[in-house]
């Protein structure tokens, strides 16, 4: 038996890749992955992403004037079905970046296939929920993996 275990992806060329394995719980009565869980999947390709880019979300939640990231907005597309057991790539780029918010984009691939797009708007808001400018060592390291 062999083991192993992808739990970190990389930025090439601007693209973070994660790999993704689809398991029993991630499927419904079907042995299809349920909707839901490309909306997980996605989750962790961005978060890899930002920590792989060197933002440290905990350090922004814990610091005096916490910031963190919240979802704003999300536009999917629902291609092709994933099964149990695929093994799956959750890509995200980076796109425009203004004032409080960002944009990334996301696809979840089986090998060339692409199963399931999606554009999501991030903003940065503080403790009360008010937008906070994205900071300039943020800007900074997201620049640097943006192609």
């Amino acid at each position: 038996m062999s083991g192993g275990s992808v739990t970190e992806g990389a930025i090439t060329s601007g693209v973070h890749r994660l790999a993704v394995r689809v398991y029993y719980e991630d499927t419904d009565f079907s042995g299809n992955v349920y909707h839901a869980n490309y909306l997980k999947f996605c989750e962790r390709g961005r978060s890899d992403f930002l920590r792989v880019a060197g933002i440290d979300q905990n350090a922004l939640f814990g610091a005096g004037d916490p910031i963190m990231f919240v979802v704003r907005r999300m536009v999917c597309d629902f291609l092709r079905r994933a099964r149990f057991d695929d093994l799956l790539t959750v890509e995200t780029s980076s796109g425009e970046m203004t004032g409080a918010r960002f944009v990334l984009s996301q696809r979840v691939l089986r090998g060339a296939e692409v199963l399931f797009t999606a554009d999501v708007t991030v903003a940065l808001i503080d403790r009360r929920g008010r937008p906070k400018r994205v900071p300039p060592e943020m800007a900074r390291a997201l620049s640097q993996v943006i192609s």
